[in-house]
Parts: structure tokens; C-alpha cells; sequence
């Protein structure tokens, strides 16, 4: 057994996993709702939605993420995305078993995040305007501001809110001292984490990461925007109905929230400690569409080409059946936004990849139960690979009662599937043009 793949590079590894969302918080007990087709969707209740074209979204609820910590008073300020990471992380970390290794060099691991900013408190800031706010001059007074701004403003809300904090307060909880980034592209910002972060530890920079993400705009701002980009479902009288990836009726993609964690680390770093391999990524691929701002490029050319990088890394040939008549790809955790440009595309762009193959490659979207949970997203989805290799089940497209004829592949429709699952592609993609991919595969040693 190497632990070195063919090029020379180090073999990456996940000893560790842990997410935070809208369908629970733990990594068995959220597997089994996906299994079971079940929908994180609701009312929206942490605001008034009521006047909005959309009034519901997938939030998270019942959480509390002092009971994961033994010492919470470090993090007592952190905010609502650093609470998910943090939630996260610890779950990553205590099952990667990296806590008991007394020879744990700090200095050789790193944090890489795809998080997005926290929640600003904006009826402070509006209160604070208002007070500063004089009517004779119809402009703000600067000392009215000022001294409305002491009062009211809590200090540590603008910093906290920012997207490089759920990775600063990882890095305090595990006095990490190696390399430690944060990306922001979008919808497709912790897939790029966590092929960023493999790439450090097979260049030799880092034997271990924190990767993944962390995000929510599950505010007043964030459903306003995207309801203005016409990008959210608005069947506010079925909520759990309303997310239908690659359905004739899609109507947009729902919200949601969260944080997906997962530790990697080299495999001979793994081994020398006793660490239980959970899976294998073996390949990642980055693009841009070089196109619009918001849409994607019509031929699909930045995602299928992300595909493509991801299978060559990986060694995987798209056109190769294995013995069995298999292709070499099992599963694609699908992007699956459920908008009609995005389902268009992305089917359009696998079937670029795969030619004839492509309708014998079973791909699904878990969007369609717990929400998008945009930055996090990709991480959550790499949780959900995993976890199909290690169960041998697929997870399914729910809401899929109304095919499009015009996509025609095998979305895993409604029902969880059993199957011989060994190798999947994670797909992300971004806003911006951003295109990632991920190879994950049953770690053989």
C-alpha cells in the first residue's frame, strides 16, 4: 500500500466530519432524514417575512453550540456563522481522533474555509442612523451619530459578522498554527476550500486541515437580494415542496443555513497515528465561466471543464466502464439549485463529460431538503458523498414528481436508491462564474 499516489503526491485523506443543518446537527441523525426524504423547509420566524415574495426558507433550529464546547466563554461573541463552524468543527475533529495524538505538531495544521459573512444587526444600525438623523439639515449629525453609535452598537458586531471569523475562532478552540485562509466565491466557496486545502497538504505546507465552510443570509438583506435577482422559489403555500431540482415546475431555489466541516490530512500523517481512514479525495478541479455575473454560461463549458480537471487528477478516464459495466463515477452530488438556468446547464455540462454514459450516472441534489446553504453548501454535499460510500444509499432528489423532458438523466427521483457506491463527483458552482469539483472515493489502502 502507498501513501503516495502515482504522480509522487501525498494520498489526501477525511479522518473527520461534522455539519450543522436545517435538518439536525449531527452527522448520523441528518444522513438518516436524507435517506428518509425529509424537508428541513419552514416559515421564516427569525424575522417578518410576511411582506416578502418569499416567506420561507430551511433555518436551524434547537441549536446550541456551547453544548459542544467545553469551554464556550472564548466564543461568546461569535457570530451566528462562527456558531455553525465552530458546532462543526468540533464534530470534525473529535471523530478524526486528532485530540488524543500527544505528538500533534500545531505548526503543521492549517484551517482553509469557504465562509461566508454572519448576520448584521440591522435594526441597530437603523435605530442608530435614526438617532444621529438631524431634520433641519436633512443629513446625518456626526456627534448625534456618534454618541447614538456608543450607546446602541455593540463593539463586536462588525467584526464579528465578517467571513474570516468562523476560521479565526476554529483556530483559537484548536491552537491551530499553520496556514489559515478563507475563500468567498459564492455558492461554490467551500468545494474551492477543500481543494484548496488538499493541494497544501500534498505541496507539503500543512499535514493536516480544517476545511469546509460556513455561511447564512438567512436575514433581512440576504432574502431581500435574492428575491430581486428572482432567484428564490416563491410557492409560499407548500414551503417543503417548494425546493424541486430538475422539476418542469422549479421555480427557484430555497434558502437555507449551516456550516460542513471536514478534517483532512495526509494519509501517511493518518497512519503513523492510527487514524481510520473515512474516504479518499482524489481529485479537484477549479474554473470560471469568464461570462456574466449571475448566469451561467449557456453551454455549461466552466463546469464541464472543472469535471474534467477534478477526473484527470483523480486518473479517471469519463469514458472507461469498469469490469462489472460500471462507469467510473457512482454518484454526482449534483449542484442542484433548482433554478431553471442552473439544472439546465449543469445536466447539459455532465453529459459534455460523460457522452453516452452520462444517463447511467445516478445524480442527485440534497438541496431539495435542506436548502441552499450557499457558502457551505459545497462541504455539506462532501459530507453527504462520504456518507453514500460508507452506507451504500444514495440520498434523493424529493419534489421530483414532474420531470422536464428536456432533462433527461437519472436524478435519483423522490426515493433513496441502494447502490454499490465507491466513487463520487461533487459539483459546486458559483455566482461570479466559479466553477469547483471534487473526486471522492472509498479509501483503499
Amino acid at each position: 500500500m502507498s501513501t503516495h499516489g502515482a504522480d509522487g503526491s501525498r494520498r489526501i485523506v477525511v479522518t473527520g466530519m461534522g455539519w450543522v443543518t436545517p435538518l439536525g446537527h449531527d452527522v448520523e441523525g441528518v444522513w438518516g432524514r436524507l435517506v428518509a426524504g425529509e424537508s428541513g423547509v419552514s416559515r421564516i420566524d427569525r424575522f417578518d417575512a410576511s411582506t416578502f415574495p418569499t416567506t420561507f426558507a430551511a433555518q436551524i433550529r434547537d441549536y446550541d453550540f456551547t453544548t459542544f464546547l467545553d469551554d464556550p466563554a472564548p466564543h461568546e461573541h461569535a457570530g451566528m456563522h462562527s456558531r455553525y463552524a465552530l458546532g462543526a468543527a468540533v464534530q470534525a475533529w473529535r471523530q478524526s481522533g486528532l485530540g488524543a495524538h500527544a505528538g500533534l505538531d500545531r505548526r503543521r495544521m492549517g484551517i482553509y474555509l469557504g465562509a461566508g459573512e454572519g448576520v448584521l444587526d440591522f435594526d441597530t444600525y437603523s435605530r442608530t442612523n435614526l438617532a444621529g438623523w438631524d431634520p433641519e439639515s436633512r443629513s446625518i449629525d456626526a456627534a448625534k451619530w456618534a454618541e447614538a453609535a456608543d450607546r446602541i452598537l455593540n463593539p463586536w458586531g462588525e467584526l464579528e459578522q465578517e467571513p474570516n471569523m468562523p476560521a479565526s475562532h476554529i483556530a483559537r478552540e484548536f491552537g491551530v498554527r499553520g496556514p489559515v485562509f478563507n475563500c468567498l466565491t459564492a455558492c461554490a466557496a467551500s468545494t474551492q476550500a477543500v481543494g484548496e486545502a488538499r493541494d497544501l497538504i500534498r505541496r507539503g505546507d500543512a499535514d493536516v486541515m480544517i476545511t469546509g465552510g460556513a455561511h447564512t443570509m438567512l436575514h433581512v438583506l440576504g432574502v431581500t437580494g435574492f428575491n430581486r435577482l428572482t432567484a428564490l422559489s416563491n410557492r409560499n403555500d407548500d414551503p417543503q415542496s417548494a425546493s424541486r431540482p430538475f422539476s418542469r415546475s422549479r421555480d427557484g431555489f430555497v434558502m437555507g443555513e449551516g456550516a460542513g466541516i471536514v478534517v483532512i490530512e495526509a494519509l501517511d500523517h493518518a497512519l503513523a497515528r492510527g487514524a481510520a481512514p473515512l474516504a479518499e479525495i482524489a481529485g479537484y478541479g477549479s474554473t470560471a465561466d469568464a461570462y456574466r455575473i449571475t448566469d451561467m454560461h449557456p453551454e455549461g463549458r466552466g463546469p464541464a471543464q472543472a469535471i474534467r480537471f477534478a477526473l484527470a487528477e483523480a486518473g479517471i478516464d469519463a469514458s472507461a466502464i469498469r469490469d462489472d459495466g460500471r462507469p467510473m463515477i457512482d454518484y454526482i452530488s449534483a449542484h442542484g439549485t433548482g433554478t431553471s438556468e442552473n439544472d439546465k446547464v449543469e445536466t447539459l455540462a455532465v453529459k459534455s463529460v460523460f457522452g453516452e454514459l452520462a444517463p447511467c450516472i445516478p445524480m442527485s441534489s440534497i438541496k431539495s431538503m435542506m436548502g441552499h446553504l450557499i457558502a457551505a453548501a459545497g462541504a455539506v454535499e462532501l459530507i453527504a458523498c462520504v456518507q453514500a460510500i460508507r452506507h451504500q444509499v444514495l440520498p434523493p432528489t424529493i419534489n421530483l414528481h414532474e420531470p422536464d423532458p428536456n432533462l433527461d438523466l437519472d436524478y435519483v427521483p423522490n426515493e433513496a436508491r441502494p447502490a454499490t457506491v465507491d466513487t463520487c463527483l461533487s459539483n459546486s458552482f458559483g455566482f461570479g462564474g466559479q466553477n469547483d469539483a471534487l473526486i471522492v472515493r472509498k479509501y483503499v489502502g
